[in-house]
Formats: structure tokens, C-alpha cells, sequence
């Protein structure tokens, strides 16, 4: 299903994006209108990119106006195309084209030569539109096809069940020819900007290839790592193996499955792309080291409206509050009940504290619930909030610490949020997490630590950090001086947006008008 909420007939940018903004609230979606905000010069088209229309509701930010196009596609929305379509007689199928596809597989499935995909992708693309060779109807219902499915299954297949192999290959691949009409259908524009590899990216890999306009990759999160956290929590993917037959140190095969195909879609991205760009420097060596080329790679910070919220620390009281604030989605890679139990141990030491949960609940509503349920049996209740979507200007002049307990995270805005308004944070060491509390070596460094930094999961650790900022008013004011300083002298919108505009005129010459 494909729903068109702007038409335009050309743009600068397209922004590719993967289950974001406009729709779904977080630091990258709020990250992404900083950035269109931030360039009124420029023509932006959107490529929302989502699973199924009903996993999303209104949208929670106005489109800007130099948003000219937006076009929704949702590539698991089977039902109403299914119901649309008619029943298909079985064809034979082209042996050649086949033979593409399993050099194709064949690439991605080899470290050695799944740099090399792009090269077999660009001669794959224009056989998978309507009436090609590899058109999604022969893909789905041609005699080669369904020798390509079969024969694979014998020889890499560990797990028992066909129906769901079938099913997951047919769900892969039925994405990626959805992605190819996108590629077909959309209007000139003159670069493309993935803010994410995943299908996204693999998007922006085919209109690169199609086309031959630059493509500009930034992560925020490394995608295929968060994918594979994703899969290991999932409860979808089906594991057949009989007790006899699992062995506790292999993942399922269909785990694995999912995995090489987002690692594949990472490599094909990286490979078409002209410029990646990571928030910091773990994340650009992870890049390296997921198959990046290094001399494409770069790193650009967030960055903040440094006087939005420095003016907040006049409204600040004379004492420290004693509330510990996590502002994020209610969801499972935030860990909030990592958060909700640290109160327990917390609360024996200062009773008067308090823990606001400040963020929309609605992304995944039975961590949700379950996290009010511990808050419950905890006999929390009068002291752990649930306050939903807050105006994060109104909120953090209340509060005394800013607390991540995210089992993963990038460079996470909030905490550059904070400290410029004058407050320090607990986190866990993830991302540029430790980066941020402590500086990066050297002068950085030298302005202190602007919070303290724990493992992840661990709630005794958590409340002993809070406790300890909490609990010495002179090393909480030492962590708010380090804090302003460092936001101040690293991480402002104007250096992010100068470091942009710089890629941005580079890619825009290079584009020409469009294609």
C-alpha cells in the first residue's frame, strides 16, 4: 500500500526514512526536523517507509513547509494487496535471470563477495519491474521460482518447517520488490539521504544504482545492531528444532536468516553510498568494521539549539530536586524497568525522592503495561510516574538528573538537552554515552564529568550513581558546570548544520537537477 500526502514535481533531497518521522517520536525523528528546519533553501521530498498502515497513527510532527513531496509505503501490508490482486497461473520462468539471483544470494551470503552485490543488484533492478523478467508476479508464481525456493531450502536450511521457510523467504523478498516500484516511482530529485541502512538504505541503493544521483548515509544508531537485538527479543520467529536437536550456543535459523539479510542490506547501502556519516567515533568504526569503506566514512554530532534551553536554568530552583527523570519511548531497548527497580534501592536512602517516566507509550503497549504492573508489585506507585509525551522545556528545570538506562543508544539528544539546561545525568555505557559524561581524551576531558556512567541492567548500580550526585550537592554543581561546558563548546545545531551544509553542497553539485 502506497498513500501520497504531498505531490511535488521535483526536489533537492530525499529523505529516506525507515519508521520515523513524521510519524513516531524519538531522537531520530526529532533530529530529522531539526535538520529540514534548519535548511529552508532547500526542497525536501519524504519516502516514509513503515510496515503496515495500522502501526501508525496521526502524525506527531507538522511537516515543515519546505517538506514539497511525501509518499508513504508500507511493505507488509499484504492483505489489501492480496485482496486486490488476481490469481496468477504458474509460468515458467527465465533461466537466466534466475542465474542472477542466485549469483546475487550467492554474493551476499560470502564475506568476499558481498562487495560486489551492487554490481549484480544494478543488472537484477531493471529485470524486477512490471512485465520483466523478475517481475514480483514471476517471482511468486513461475516454475523457476519455486525450483530456486526448494533447491535452496534442501541445501542451507537447518530447520524442519518448509511452510515457514517459504514464508520468510517469500516476505524478504516480496519487501524488496516494493521497494524497486518505489525506486521506479519516484520524483527527480537531486541527492538522496538515508538516515539509515535497512530498507531504507536499501532503497537509497537502488535509486543510486538506477539513477546515479549521490547518496548520503547518517546513522544515528547502527541499524543492523539494533536489528539483531530486535531478533533476538522477538517472539515472531519461529524456532522447529526439537529439544533433542537445539544446541543453546546456535540462534534459530530463521534468526540467523533475518540477520544475514539486514547485515546484506547494510553492506549494499554502504557500498552505493557516497558519504556515511556516524554520530561518533565508536560508531564510525563499527561501520568500518560491518564493511563501510573507510574513506567514505566521517563523523558529524548531534548538535543543539544551545539557547532554547540554556535559558531554562533560570527557572531552576535554589536546591537540587530530587527526581530522577528518564525521557524516552516506553519501550524494551530503553529498559525501563532496569529504571523502575533502581528506585527501590534509591528510595531506602531518600525517601523523598521521586522517578518520572516522560515519553509515549503507545510504540509497544505491552512493555508498557508490564512496566506499570512492576511499578505495582513494587509498591511504587506513589513514587514512579508515568507522565506520557511532556514539553521537555517545561520539564527540565523540575528535575535533578537526566537518566538513560538503555541497553543501546547513539548520542542520545536528551542528554545534550540537559545539560544545556543545567542538568547532569546518569547512564549506562552505551553509545557516545561515556563520551558525553566524560569527554573525549583531551581538553575535553579536562572539563569533568557531567554525570557518572553504569553498566546496563544493573539497577544497584544505577541508584548508587544517582545517590552519589544526589546526595553532594558540590559534585552535582561540579557535574551541571561540566555539562554546560561541554554542550557549549561541542555539541550546538550551528557546528552540526555547518558540517552538513558542507556535505549537502558537495552532494547538491554533484546532482546536477535531478534524476
Amino acid at each position: 500500500m502506497s498513500v501520497v500526502v504531498r505531490q511535488a514535481e521535483r526536489a533537492d533531497v530525499a529523505l529516506l526514512l525507515e519508521g520515523t518521522f513524521p510519524y513516531v517520536r524519538g531522537g531520530v525523528s526529532s533530529w530529522i526536523n531539526q535538520m529540514i528546519r534548519a535548511f529552508p533553501d532547500l526542497r525536501f521530498a519524504i519516502v516514509f517507509i513503515g510496515s503496515s498502515p495500522d502501526s501508525y497513527g496521526d502524525m506527531a510532527y507538522a511537516l515543515p513547509d519546505n517538506v514539497v513531496h511525501m509518499e508513504c509505503h508500507y511493505l507488509f501490508d499484504f492483505g489489501a494487496d492480496a485482496a486486490q490482486r488476481p490469481h496468477k497461473p504458474s509460468v515458467r520462468g527465465d533461466a537466466a535471470a534466475f542465474e542472477l539471483v542466485a549469483e546475487l544470494h550467492g554474493k551476499l551470503k560470502s564475506p568476499q563477495g558481498k562487495h560486489h552485490a551492487s554490481s549484480v543488484l544494478r543488472q537484477v533492478m531493471p529485470l524486477m519491474q512490471p512485465g520483466g523478467k523478475l517481475s514480483a508476479d514471476v517471482f511468486a508464481h513461475s516454475d523457476k521460482a519455486w525450483q530456486f525456493l526448494t533447491d535452496n531450502y534442501r541445501t542451507f536450511c537447518t530447520d524442519p518447517s518448509f511452510t515457514d521457510y517459504f514464508w520468510t523467504v517469500r516476505i524478504m523478498h516480496m519487501s524488496i520488490w516494493k521497494l524497486a516500484a518505489v525506486a521506479e516511482g519516484l520524483i527527480p530529485t537531486r541527492i538522496y539521504h538515508t538516515v539509515s541502512t535497512g530498507y531504507a538504505g536499501l532503497l537509497g541503493a537502488m535509486l543510486h544504482e538506477r539513477r546515479g544521483q549521490p547518496l548520503l548515509v547518517s546513522e544515528h544508531g547502527i541499524y543492523t545492531k539494533e536489528r539483531k537485538i530486535d531478533l533476538f527479543q522477538s517472539q515472531w520467529i519461529r524456532d522447529n528444532r526439537s529439544v533433542f536437536e537445539r544446541d543453546a550456543a546456535q540462534i534459530g535459523y530463521f534468526r540467523d536468516l533475518w540477520m544475514r539479510f539486514f547485515m546484506a542490506l547494510g553492506q549494499m547501502c554502504y557500498d552505493a553510498a557516497d558519504d556515511i556519516v556516524a554520530l561518533y567515533e565508536g560508531n564510525r568504526q563499527r561501520q568500518i568494521g560491518d564493511g563501510a569503506p573507510q574513506a567514505k566514512t566521517c563523523t558529524i554530532p548531534n548538535g543543539i539549539q544551545l539557547e532554547r534551553f540554556a535559558r531554562l536554568r533560570a527557572a531552576r530552583p535554589a536546591a537540587v530536586p530530587p527526581v530522577l527523570c528518564l525521557i524516552g519511548r516506553v519501550v524494551p531497548i530503553k529498559d525501563v524497568k532496569t529504571f523502575i527497580r533502581a528506585m527501590l534501592t534509591l528510595l531506602d536512602a531518600m525517601p523523598e525522592a521521586e522517578a518520572w517516566i516522560a515519553g509515549p507509550d503507545d510504540e509497544d503497549e505491552d512493555y508498557a503495561n508490564e512496566c506499570r504492573r512492576l511499578v505495582a508489585s513494587l509498591g511504587l506507585s506513589d513514587k514512579v510516574k508515568f507522565l506520557g509525551m511532556q514539553n521537555v522545556e517545561h520539564l527540565l528545570p523540575q528535575i535533578g538528573l537526566v537518566v538513560l538506562s538503555s541497553i543501546s543508544e547513539a548520542l542520545p539528544l536528551v542528554v545534550l538537552e540537559g545539560f544545556a539546561a543545567g542538568v547532569p545525568s546518569v547512564t549506562t555505557d552505551v553509545g557516545a554515552c561515556r563520551e558525553l559524561i566524560e569527554g573525549a581524551p583531551g581538553d575535553d576531558a579536562k572539563l569533568g564529568a557531567a554525570g557518572e556512567v553504569v553498566p546496563i541492567a544493573n539497577p544497584g548500580a544505577l541508584a548508587q550513581a544517582a545517590l552519589s550526585l544526589l546526595q553532594s550537592p558540590e559534585r552535582w554543581h561540579a557535574a551541571q558546570r561540566a555539562g554546560i561546558a561541554r554542550v557549549e563548546r561541542y555539541y550546538t545545531q550551528t557546528m552540526m548544520v555547518d558540517a552538513y551544509r558542507g556535505l549537502y553542497d558537495k552532494l547538491l553539485a554533484r546532482g546536477g537537477e535531478g534524476g
